[in-house]
């Protein structure tokens, strides 16, 4: 249970974020450094940080709706992290002048990377 709640913790904040970046791309974009370009950079935009977020939200909540999923959602969650976290960190390496936000946004992928990891390692029972 304690994974599952996890997971749509994760599930809605994915939601929350794709929510507001769909319906205030201009600010949302600016807060991350992105200028949206008429047409193409806002369609791109609405698709991966509405679109693709909205999915993985989907996915995270999944577990409630079906409880077999939960492992692989933490697997999901696991991945898509600890992917984020590696090339973050290569961000941060290969460019300089990264704002507080982004520094933020990389703790919170850590904790989640990291989070996941653990759960998947302490195999709570009926999972």
């Amino acid at each position: 249970m304690v994974t599952r709640s996890i997971l749509a913790i994760v599930g809605l904040i994915y939601w929350g974020l794709a929510l507001w970046c769909a319906f205030s791309p201009q600010q949302t974009s600016r807060s991350l450094g992105f200028t949206l370009q008429p047409g193409n950079g806002q369609s791109e935009y609405l698709a991966v940080y509405g679109g693709l977020q909205i999915g993985l939200g989907a996915i995270f909540l999944w577990p409630l709706v079906q409880n077999s999923f939960t492992q692989p959602a933490l697997w999901c969650c696991f991945l898509v992290h600890a992917s984020i976290v590696v090339f973050r960190t290569i961000g941060f390496f290969a460019f300089s002048g990264i704002p507080t936000m982004t520094i933020g946004f990389a703790m919170s992928e850590w904790v989640l990377a990291l989070g996941a990891a653990a759960l998947l390692w302490w195999k709570e029972p009926g999972t």
